[in-house]
């Protein structure tokens, strides 16, 4: 899974999802792209999920790219410990994803073998998405 080698801070605070990308939402080496609809966390076993799902749908033909990196640690506290004592430990990353952001590129093969194996990868997600071509996205 896909996970910072090394990070300056161990643990980081929430933040808000608020506004829609202004980087990432343009198509910039494949042909088709997967573009998130609306903000959310996504999870490093949730890209590796869809990413599975993609290679395995085009029989590994073509190239694939992941355009998002999950850098952000989320951390929990263990389960019935009492309130209080300090933040929790880093337990998964997770990448903030925006509305409009492009997910996932795809090169290399035919129209509707693409549209299909993103429609399979996004099944995995956790968020709304919709399949555009290199020119239909918005810049």
């Amino acid at each position: 899974m896909l996970m910072p080698k090394r990070v300056k801070y161990r643990k980081v605070q929430r933040g808000r999802l608020t506004g829609k990308a202004t980087r990432g939402n343009t198509i910039s080496q494949g042909e088709f792209g997967l573009v998130a609809m609306e903000p959310a966390w996504i999870k490093s076993n949730q890209i590796e999920a869809a990413r599975i799902a993609l290679t395995r749908y085009t029989k590994r033909g073509g190239q694939v790219f992941i355009k998002i990196f999950p850098d952000k640690p989320i951390t929990q506290k263990p389960a019935e410990t009492r309130m209080g004592s300090g933040k929790g430990s880093p337990e998964y990353w997770v990448a903030v994803v925006k509305p409009g952001r492009v997910i996932f590129e795809i090169a290399g093969i035919e129209e509707t073998q693409a549209r299909e194996a993103l429609r399979l990868a996004m099944h995995k997600l956790p968020v709304k998405c919709k399949i555009v071509g290199k020119e239909e996205v918005q810049g």
